[in-house]
């Protein structure tokens, strides 16, 4: 099983590519159910979801031709012969859930394995079930499976989301542009990887209102046509490089970066000490004078803190000078990263849905184990700034969100390697 290993105490200085974002692909791909047509895909990212869901859609019968150069993908949805998603492939990711939508809307039933992914608290897919069931889907859970069929089309019908769910939003968009009539969606989600799933969506004929805002009105059609997209920069990996600048007093341009997207995060970097600059290639982060200083955070759904980068700056803020309150209001159990940073010699005490930071001076390398994506980023962050050496384990984790980290951060001046066992 693979490790990284990092020496700690170099400075980063450099550039480094921001790629697409992985949690805009995911729901892009399951699109191409949708459509008998072609979907291309551009600035595809090369991480292990993405390989994970390709084999999902070819296994339905999509034609997948993946170019890895190009960093493209080209998803042909005319052949689809199979409408169950098997446990073997959907325990490895959560978003294989988003193909349960598309499947009923277009085929009308659809078998799919309970999700996995990430170990962070329960996530249930129930909203999703709710609202499906609201437009007309008949609905069991028996073996692990979730059995779904629906007679004829989906009917429109007014969705209120009781919390919002980014998952839930896409699967009942991507259901309601091939009902039959209007489909009101109010407390969607408003993020970024939201609504560049509706503007594909859009692209491939579909009629969508309200993107970007908490209420969307789809009109259905009766189906939808071949398109070419873009996929966003992304932005989890534009504040986590940022943050990895910004911790070891580094000057690092973020290639390819938007201001757009990344507000709540470059707000309270700025707050901290961290010079964000907008460059015409991207995005420039230093942090030349003196210790971070130490800030309250609280996640929240877009355009509030994401939830995705409150490990990273957990790290961060270890070594910032005074105390931080970190508030977790989106999942459960999203402290799993505190026990393997406490062993580095941070100071954290954690409060149930919150937790008090007070900086040290220097933290030290330790063996630190990894238990998910977003807290083996903030592991491999705490090891660039901590003396000595520090091996993170269980990397698979890393590998599912994030494309080459080391070599990206060892062209910048880290040293960094991967090693196996």
């Amino acid at each position: 099983m693979d490790r990284i290993k990092i020496t700690g105490g170099n400075q980063l200085n450099g550039e480094i590519q921001i790629g697409g974002a992985k949690n805009a692909a995911l729901p892009l791909m399951a699109a191409s159910l949708l459509t008998p047509e072609r979907l291309t895909l551009e600035n595809l990212p090369g991480v292990a979801d993405i390989y994970a869901m390709a084999a999902l859609l070819s296994e339905l019968g999509v034609d997948v031709q993946m170019d890895a150069e190009a960093r493209s993908v080209g998803l042909d949805g005319g052949n689809v012969t199979e409408t169950t998603a098997p446990y073997d492939i959907v325990r490895k990711m959560r978003a294989s859930v988003l193909v349960l939508g598309p499947l009923l809307a277009r085929f009308g039933k659809a078998r799919v394995s309970l999700p996995g992914g990430c170990a962070i608290g329960t996530r249930p897919v129930d909203l999703h079930l709710t609202a499906l069931g609201q437009m007309g889907a008949e609905i069991t859970l028996t073996g692990g499976y979730i059995d779904a069929h629906v007679q004829g089309r989906f009917k429109g019908a007014n969705i209120l989301f009781p919390s919002v769910t980014v998952g839930g939003t896409e699967n009942i968009l991507m259901a309601a542009v091939l009902a039959d009539g209007e489909t009101v969606i109010a407390n969607a989600a408003r993020e970024p990887e939201v609504t560049d799933l509706a503007l594909c969506l859009q692209a491939m004929g579909a009629e969508i209102s309200g993107i970007g805002t908490d209420t969307l009105r789809i009109v259905g059609v009766s189906e939808l046509g071949s398109a070419v997209h873009g996929i966003l920069p992304d932005r989890i990996e534009t504040g986590t490089y940022a943050i990895a600048s910004a911790i070891t007093g580094g000057d690092v341009v973020l290639k390819g970066a938007h201001m757009a997207n990344n507000e709540a995060v470059f707000s309270v970097l700025k707050r901290a000490g961290v010079e964000i600059v907008d460059t015409e290639d991207g995005i420039r982060v230093t942090r030349k004078n003196g210790r971070i200083r130490g800030v309250d955070i609280m996640t929240e759904p877009f355009p509030g803190f994401p939830t995705d980068m409150q490990a990273q700056f957990m790290a961060l803020l270890c070594m910032a000078d005074g105390a931080s309150m970190i508030t977790e209001s989106i999942f459960e159990n999203r402290f799993m990263h505190v026990p393997e940073l406490l062993r580095m010699g941070a100071d954290i005490n954690v409060h149930g849905s919150s937790v008090i930071v007070r900086g040290v001076e220097q933290l030290s390398g330790a063996p630190v184990m990894a238990t998910d994506l977003r807290a083996s980023v903030s592991l491999v962050l705490a090891g660039l700034a901590a003396e000595s050496v520090t091996e993170v384990s269980r990397v698979y984790h890393l590998d599912r969100g994030y494309e080459r980290i080391e070599e990206k951060l060892a062209a910048c001046g880290a040293m960094i390697e991967r090693a196996s066992d």
